[in-house]
């Protein structure tokens, strides 16, 4: 959940304004919220979700407290490869979340050899990676995914059409998959060299090499 805040500043002399603040995690915002009540002069302070969902402080505070025990602020790099002479794919995810105030990052492979595409492979490496969340206890929570295949994240945010049948049954699966954990996706695009680490563990996936680790971040 991402939060905006909306303050209504008032000078000694009397005089009033409104300030909107950028989108921030609820930690922050509070950390913000606190900071901002001790100068005295914070005549109203009110928070807004990405759902326009309004909160007050204490809502807020009680919100974190109860979901700081479980994966939250959860980012997932995706890529999935496939060797045409083969046949062989590779699925590659790393999961990054906090729990408890402290931050972990899963790697996670897989290899599988019944697609017949590249764009299938990627598909099956979101579809993976959304597994491997539901194993982790993630749910309904906002989960932004990431990764480097234009056409899947455009075809995923229907700003693309899919004609592929195949793809589109992956489609299906990943929506169904995403509503049963009340997951809401964010889908964001980036380079294929910002999204190395999930690259490289496809390629593994395709020689052999499994990997499945999770840990804690310094």
């Amino acid at each position: 959940m991402k939060i905006k805040m909306e303050m209504i500043y008032k000078t000694p002399t009397g005089t009033e304004t409104c300030f909107y603040s950028d989108e921030m995690n609820p930690e922050k915002a509070l950390l913000l919220a606190k900071d901002l009540e001790k100068t005295g002069r914070v005549k109203e302070l009110i928070f807004y979700d990405n759902y326009d969902t309004t909160w007050m402080y204490k809502e807020l505070k009680k919100y974190v407290e109860s979901v700081d025990s479980e994966p939250h602020n959860v980012v997932v790099f995706f890529d999935g490869g496939f060797d045409l002479e083969t046949k062989k794919s590779g699925l590659g995810c790393v999961i990054y979340y906090e729990q408890d105030g402290k931050q972990y990052r899963i790697r996670k492979n897989a290899l599988v050899e019944e697609l017949n595409t590249n764009g299938e492979a990627e598909y099956a490496s979101l579809y993976f990676a959304i597994g491997e969340l539901e194993l982790l206890g993630v749910h309904h929570l906002p989960v932004t995914f990431t990764g480097d295949s234009q056409g899947v994240m455009n075809q995923l945010k229907d700003e693309w059409p899919c004609y592929e049948e195949e793809l589109l049954r992956w489609i299906e699966r990943i929506e169904k998959k995403l509503e049963q954990l009340g997951i809401t996706p964010d889908y964001k695009l980036i380079p294929r060299k910002k999204n190395r680490e999930a690259d490289h563990l496809a390629t593994q996936a395709m020689n052999g090499i499994e990997i499945a680790s999770n840990s804690e971040l310094t």
